[in-house]
């Protein structure tokens, strides 16, 4: 911690922030003194490479090659997914998987290669190992999609765990995705990017970019396939990129590369080869299907920060109904807790929530109540003696429990890396449901100081369970959230088995998906902290998390008129749609910008409401598939390089294009649309793509488009479902898949497949099924008949 974090302690707590800066400062310390006296300086180390083949051992779906000095087992499952891992390293036991492993592909064989390499032959990928230890992933034709060099060991002579680099090259044309949620993405520039959950960094800021939710995931998209990479080692590391060039220097292509240096941990990986959606399918197949959100977490959720009281929660509700403005769900911070004990209302400032909670559900508004993983030391407290007498609490190298700093001074954390101590968290749970609260939302569950933002409020050195195996907290920060995430969600189920739990989380790694969302952190109120909330929301869903959002407009500071609104239109077509306001969210609802802005904010608000069975739509779609509900634009097309590098616009599901305005004073703005005809949604202008045009982008909206021929459920004018189809092109058939919402149980909803076309001068929309075709259940609406093409 330096002194920029103490300053910032100082202005988070307000006039407390010595005494808190104080205190994070001696937590820093005690910190630092555990890890010197736990983890000693490394020494002396030896490095090590595989070395040479000596043998082969065959085994189902690959087998095992041993080199001089290390040993790679590759297997390829039956979901089309490819495993190696070095050392002896095998699939398990992870916490990114959902289950066991996938069972082995008994077609696939490892077989001999030229030079003296081995190869084994999958349908969808060829894995080509040589003789010193370089692995090679090819498509089925045989072109080289990466190429890992020989890894690389530094050994301490003295024992402990092995750091290791492996350095990989892809094609020249080749872009990299993912890597967590990134300010500076979704295309990733070369740079040099940490894997350690720690507070988001500047927005904007080349390399060295950090994030709250950060996982060793890679989506490479090229001219010749893509292909996800997933190294599973939850350890610190780093990620360096650098693109390719083609025809530099003499004229040869410079090849694009990756270099991965961990601290620790086993060096396996996961490698998906196909077109997006079948990869991200894979994935999902292997680390767990999102979880489906409620019918109400997909309408707008706004945020209060700050302590506030009931009387603050009611005006804030009848200040959207007296406007008119939608609203689903109210967000209290952790402000609005005891802050000497854990899972406890401030009863001074909510002596009735149970009872507003109540009158808030009846008008279709639930509330949701933000949940630290940290329990104040005080002895006397109920969950923190049952916890003492439990054993629960995180232990350091000697055995103490480790303290870290809270709001209302030093807190213990629950080792959620054990069964036991998540079935106990779980279990506190049932005192949010009493309060009435619908769901939570985990903060500063990396686990973050709550003084310095960003740094660890656990040593490296402390120790956990992580499942019976033991270790320390190197190996358990980047899965702490992970696991925070699934106590909170199987307690939820656990206590209320007939709905869907709701859980956000602020952090987590690769899996999180399985038992919620997240949003993306604090961040600045300005223009970049717009387009790196976009970023993020990319990035995440290109690793598998589906559902999140960033908070309308960040968290700090106050914003225009201006970037207030195109933060709004933005959000609104994200997953998670949550407005923010509060003391250090500048303190500003939607109507005290002015009018003006207020009915700007309720055409945005209302237009949401109006998309919402498409978003349910999104959410099964996403549960049953993996594909993120926002998706770039080279989605169905990755060979595009024109798309690949598109980064300002992105498709929602595969019926409309969503094109923000991520920039001041713009009131028109260019898209790059795909192949195919496009309709301007207010409009009704077609465009033919793929091309780029310049379309008017004024203050009260921002360009959104249909696909020609797409059927998206909405709202209709009495609230009753309808399907809105946009008229396909002439001569073609479109089509649209609906999914309505069973309700927030657990009923599997049918999909519904409709298929629209010409019939004479009409559109006809059918819903087609195992029985033939049959009438639409709901309404239907055709749009773009005018058929106004633009000049291009």
């Amino acid at each position: 911690m330096d002194g920029r974090d103490l300053v910032r302690s100082m202005k988070t707590v307000g006039s407390a922030g010595v005494a808190q800066g104080l205190r994070t400062v001696r937590a820093a310390w005690r910190r630092r003194r555990a890890d010197a006296a736990a983890l000693p300086p490394r020494g002396a180390e030896r490095a090590r490479v595989p070395g040479a083949v000596r043998e082969v051992e065959p085994g189902p779906g690959g087998g095992v090659v041993r080199f001089g000095r290390s040993e790679l087992r590759v297997l390829v499952a039956v979901n089309g997914a490819v495993f190696w891992g070095w050392d002896g390293a095998g699939p398990e036991p992870s916490y990114a998987l959902a289950g066991r492993c996938p069972e082995p592909d008994p077609r696939a064989v490892l077989e001999p290669d030229k030079d003296g390499g081995w190869r084994v032959v999958a349908e969808r990928a060829t894995v080509a190992v040589s003789r010193h230890g370089a692995v090679e992933v090819r498509t089925p034709g045989g072109v080289v999609l990466r190429h890992d060099l020989p890894p690389r060991w530094w050994e301490p002579a003295g024992g402990g765990p092995a750091r290791w680099t492996q350095r990989s090259r892809v094609a020249a044309d080749a872009r990299f995705f993912g890597l967590g949620g990134r300010s500076t993405g979704p295309r990733l520039r070369d740079g040099t990017y940490r894997l350690w959950n720690s507070g988001p960094g500047p927005a904007g800021a080349a390399g060295g970019d950090t994030a709250p939710v950060t996982m060793p995931v890679q989506m490479v998209v090229a001219d010749a396939g893509t292909h996800l990479l997933f190294h599973d080692t939850s350890w610190d590391g780093t990620v360096a990129l650098r693109e390719g060039e083609e025809g530099a220097g003499s004229g040869h292509d410079r090849p694009g590369r990756s270099v991965l240096r961990m601290d620790g941990g086993p060096l396996r990986c996961w490698v998906m080869v196909g077109t997006p959606a079948r990869v991200l399918l894979s994935w999902a197949s292997l680390t767990g299907a999102p979880a489906l959100p409620p019918a109400w977490a997909l309408g707008h959720h706004h945020a209060r920060s700050g302590s506030g009281d009931e009387q603050d929660v009611r005006r804030v509700v009848a200040g959207h109904q007296e406007r008119d403005l939608p609203l689903d769900a109210v967000h209290l911070g952790v402000g609005h807790a005891d802050a000497r004990r854990v899972f406890t209302v401030d009863e001074e400032r909510f002596p009735k929530l149970p009872v507003l909670a109540e009158e808030l559900r009846r008008e279709g508004i639930r509330l949701v109540s933000a949940v630290e993983p940290a329990v104040v030391a005080a002895p006397g407290d109920a969950v923190y003696d049952a916890g003492t007498r439990g054993d629960v609490f995180v232990r350091d190298a000697a055995g103490a429990v480790v303290r870290g700093v809270g709001r209302a001074g030093d807190v213990v954390f629950p080792d959620v890396t054990h069964a036991r101590v998540r079935e106990w968290w779980g279990g506190l749970y049932e005192e949010r449901l009493g309060q009435g609260f619908a769901g939570v939302w985990h903060d500063l569950d990396e686990p973050t100081s709550f003084a310095a933002f960003g740094e660890s409020t656990l040593p490296r050195s402390a120790r956990h369970a992580l499942e019976g195996r033991g270790g320390d907290h190197r190996e358990a920060h980047n899965v702490y959230a992970l696991c925070v995430a699934r106590a909170g969600y199987e307690g939820l189920r656990a206590l209320s088995p007939d709905e869907r739990p709701f859980v956000l989380s602020r952090s987590g790694w690769a899996g999180l998906q399985r038992y919620g969302g997240t949003w993306s952190g604090e961040g600045a109120a300005d223009w970049a902290g717009l387009r790196a909330a976009l970023a993020r929301v990319m990035g995440l869903g290109l690793c598998g998390v589906p559902y999140s959002g960033a908070d309308v407009y960040g968290s700090e500071g106050a914003p225009s008129p201006e970037l207030y609104l195109r933060w709004l239109q933005l959000a609104a077509h994200l997953p998670l749609f949550r407005t923010h306001a509060g003391p250090r969210a500048g303190g500003r609802e939607p109507w005290e910008f002015g009018d003006e802005v207020l009915g700007h904010a309720r055409v945005v608000l209302v237009e949401r409401r109006r998309l919402l069975p498409y978003f349910v739509t999104l959410a099964h779609l996403a549960r049953r598939t993996g594909a993120p509900y926002v998706r770039p634009l080279w989605w169905q097309a990755p060979e595009d390089r024109a798309l690949r590098d598109c980064e300002d616009a992105f498709l929602l599901g595969d019926c409309l294009l969503v094109a923000p305005v991520l920039r001041p004073g713009a009131d028109r703005r260019a898209v790059r649309l795909p192949r195919g005809r496009w309709y301007d949604v207010v409009t009704e202008r077609a465009y033919e793509g793929p091309a780029q045009v310049l379309v008017d982008a004024p203050v009260n909206r921002i360009p959104v488009f249909a696909r020609a021929g797409a059927v998206v459920p909405v709202r209709g004018e009495d609230d009753a479902p309808e399907l809105e189809v946009w008229a396909p092109a002439r001569g073609r058939t479109g089509g649209g898949l609906v999914v309505p919402d069973a309700g927030d149980g657990w009923v599997e909803a049918e999909i519904e497949r409709y298929v629209s076309r010409w019939e004479g001068r009409r559109v006809v929309v059918e819903r087609s099924g195992e029985d033939g075709v049959s009438e639409p259940s709901c309404p239907v609406r055709v749009r773009g008949l005018a058929e106004r093409s633009a000049q291009m």
